[in-house]
């Protein structure tokens, strides 16, 4: 590494940075800017440009001070910051659009020196002309970068030169009046930004040799934001003085109106092919790094990543970018490739603007020794977004979709470096902010939505019962599993990272899952219930299998106890292994009249329940034994008004009892023996009854099919029917 070649600021950003903004578009296109867009239209689309490169530029030299900057430009920036997935797709952007952007600077340089020479003019010409210059290019970059940023000091001076000559000369059928705006006949305004913009993305050729700097982190802001500066001033300078000194119709047809006002001509002759040659060697540098830096990371083809000599010059990339440019330059016209290579960077500069500010605003680590305001990374977004939108909105998609296919391919990929994720911290930063704004309003009667801590056990049918968890817990509910192992021997407990089960069944049903070691089950049960969750998004349900064979367990009965005092919603699954859920077509609710906060609990499960896909064509019924001769009609009326409160479509029927006086547990076995999921309220009773209640529940479970059990805790509102008042 000692032997390696290091660039500064002015070498090694500044210069390739100004060369390939004060490039084709300056010469050969500013003049038709103007002419299209008067002299105001043109000074704002001067301004708009810089305003994205501008933020693009302070937002990317942030980022890039705020850890090690290693070869690949913004590909490294990114793909550190936010993450392998989004910095390879935009990586991936940013390396397209900058091959594509060689043959934009050939084709113009292709123009002029047929021009100049008397050559051909046609498409064929200047393909013949571009692709003789990307050879010769691409052998000088191969000879040695050293040599070719060198050389760009020439070029340089030769712009100066040519610039001076220009301001200099005369005027050129001078116009009486300068006209401000667009007139007839003047192409539309966002052919000409389209046409324009690639002159302002020249700032990423300095930021793209970030591997051959000697002190990226100082030399990358300095470098960039002067080049920008710099350049602003001289296309303003340029479009006033051309728009007082040329006849506008001459602007708008002769691209080489520049040269023949100039003090002396070929100056400007030298300048435009020093500026077009020295933009596509930019390019022709800079590309392949990014491509490399890329490979290395196996985001792209590992072949690409190999190197020659002591400063390993990425020679297996380079030659891919000289596919891509040729497959530019073949393309043939400058305004075509220019529209191209305009979305391609505005995409990528978008999301380089969107990666600022959220890394500013979610990432505690993010420590940046070049600081700005964070807005300005939402602008540069809003703007790069904003100006696609308006340009071409099916390019647009076209541009988004392109990216969004390379990161979820990346994601699938999923490609890993010992680098910040900066998603990570966007969704900590969400969820603190709003766990802190659920845990300050408390909503005593608002909406129940589940948090339930599932005990699913490890028979043949826990996926049916990780399944209905899932449906009763809605589209917001949150489920987690708890796998409880048995140990008496070993009191240590899991690692944290052990505790934490990723399993496929889990993840497709939306399920967290944990697994702790317990001295006995009963305890492990009370002692996760008393202590699982947090702030804001506290437990408020348990869920398991119904306990058969436990009824005269005195741990179960004081685990039971326990999950009462806590006041937990409680929702036990018989399960029949024989029927299943059925066809998921039947669903009975039984509401007795004892039946006080259960009801409203059902009801609010049979809402998720109908709205869970396998449920969507359920019929439910909610059945009410009358035991004490009310008038059926108006139970039906008052039970028919609470259900509408619940926005709950259900068949209503009333079982009179008051004479036969069945047992209710009867009554549902004639009723719901066909039902594929039933469900019952658990009623208040002495915790010394447990064994008679769970006895006499056993047997309603052989009658009928699956069926879940509910007790409601004392958040839910009693549907008091009340019928005695309204009688």
């Amino acid at each position: 590494m000692s032997g390696k070649k290091k660039f500064g600021a002015f070498a090694g950003v500044f210069t390739p940075s100004i060369l390939t903004i004060l490039g084709v578009i300056m010469y050969m296109r500013l003049g038709w800017v103007v002419g299209n867009a008067g002299l105001i239209g043109a000074i704002i689309i001067i301004v708009i440009a810089h305003v994205i490169a501008v933020t693009t530029g302070l937002s990317v030299s942030s980022v890039a001070t705020d850890k090690k900057i290693g070869a690949g430009g913004i590909y490294y920036v990114l793909s550190r910051s936010m993450g392998v997935p989004i910095g390879g797709s935009i990586g991936i952007a940013i390396y397209v659009g900058t091959a594509f952007s060689i043959a934009l600077y050939l084709i113009g340089f292709a123009e002029s020196f047929n021009s100049y020479f008397g050559f051909g003019m046609s498409v064929n010409d200047f393909r013949m002309t571009g692709t003789i210059a990307l050879i010769l290019l691409t052998a000088l970059a191969l000879i040695s970068t050293s040599v070719a940023l060198k050389a760009q000091f020439f070029i340089l001076a030769a712009i100066i030169i040519s610039l001076v000559s220009i301001f200099f000369g005369t005027p050129y059928h001078a116009p009486e009046t300068v006209p401000l705006f667009s007139t007839e006949g003047s192409v539309p305004l966002e052919v000409v930004f389209a046409i324009f913009f690639p002159a302002v993305t020249g700032f990423t050729a300095g930021i793209a040799m970030s591997g051959d700097l000697e002190d990226p982190k100082k030399s990358i802001p300095s470098g960039t934001l002067i080049a920008i500066g710099v350049g602003l001033i001289v296309y303003l300078s340029l479009a006033i003085f051309i728009a007082y000194n040329i006849n506008t119709e001459i602007l708008k047809t002769d691209y080489n109106v520049l040269m023949k006002m100039a003090l002396f001509a070929p100056a400007v002759v030298a300048g435009i092919w020093g500026a077009t040659l020295s933009s596509a060697l930019g390019g022709i540098l800079g590309g392949p790094r990014i491509l490399q830096a890329m490979s290395i990371d196996k985001v792209t083809p590992k072949i690409f990543g190999k190197g020659k000599g002591i400063n390993n010059e990425p020679v297996n990339a380079l030659f891919m970018v000289f596919i891509i440019a040729e497959a530019g330059i073949l393309i043939g016209e400058l305004d075509v490739i220019a529209r191209v290579v305009s979305m391609f960077y505005l995409t990528a500069y978008g999301f380089i603007n969107i990666s600022y500010f959220l890394e500013s605003w979610a990432n505690p680590d993010f420590q940046p020794t070049f600081k700005i305001k964070r807005w300005i990374g939402l602008l540069g977004f809003i703007a790069c977004f904003g100006v696609m939108f308006k340009l071409d909105i099916i390019a647009m998609i076209g541009a988004l979709a392109v990216v969004g296919g390379l990161y979820f391919w990346l994601q699938r990929k999923e490609v890993h470096l010992q680098s910040n994720d900066v998603w990570r911290s966007v969704w900590e930063n969400v969820v603190n902010k709003g766990l802190k704004k659920i845990d300050g309003k408390v909503d005593e009667n608002s909406n129940w939505n589940p948090n339930i801590i599932l005990f699913s056990g490890e028979s043949k049918h826990q996926s049916y019962l990780l399944e209905l968890s899932k449906t009763v817990s809605g589209r917001t509910g949150i489920v987690t599993n708890f796998k409880l192992i048995l140990d008496r021997e070993n009191d240590k407990p899991l690692r944290k990272t052990e505790q934490i089960i990723r399993d496929e069944t889990f993840k497709e049903l939306g399920i967290f899952a944990r697994q702790i070691k317990v001295d006995n089950i009963y305890t492990g049960i009370t002692n996760i219930a008393s202590t699982f969750g947090f702030s804001g998004v506290e437990p408020n349900t348990v869920m398991m299998g119904w306990p058969k064979g436990l009824e005269g367990s005195e741990e179960y009965a004081k685990m039971t106890e326990t999950l009462l005092h806590l006041d937990y919603n409680l929702l036990y699954l018989d399960f029949d292994r024989n029927t299943k859920f059925g066809n998921y077509q039947t669903v009975d609710l039984w509401w007795r009249e004892t039946d006080s906060k259960n009801a409203e609990m059902m009801l609010n499960i049979a809402r998720f329940i109908i709205a869970a896909p396998k449920w969507n064509n359920t019929s439910i019924r909610v059945l009410f034994v009358n035991n004490n001769n009310v008038d059926s009609t108006i139970i039906h009326t008052k039970i028919t008004k609470l259900v509408e409160d619940l926005r709950v479509n259900v068949e209503i029927k009333i079982i009179n009892n008051a004479v036969e006086q069945k047992p209710f547990y009867n009554i549902i076995k004639e009723q719901s023996k066909s039902t594929d999921l039933t469900l019952v309220g658990i009623p208040n009773y002495q915790i010394e009854k447990q064994t008679e209640f769970i006895l006499k529940t056993n047997h309603l479970f052989e009658a009928i099919g699956s069926t879940l059990l509910v007790k409601a805790a004392n958040n839910f509102n009693v549907l008091d029917l009340d019928f005695v008042k309204s009688e």
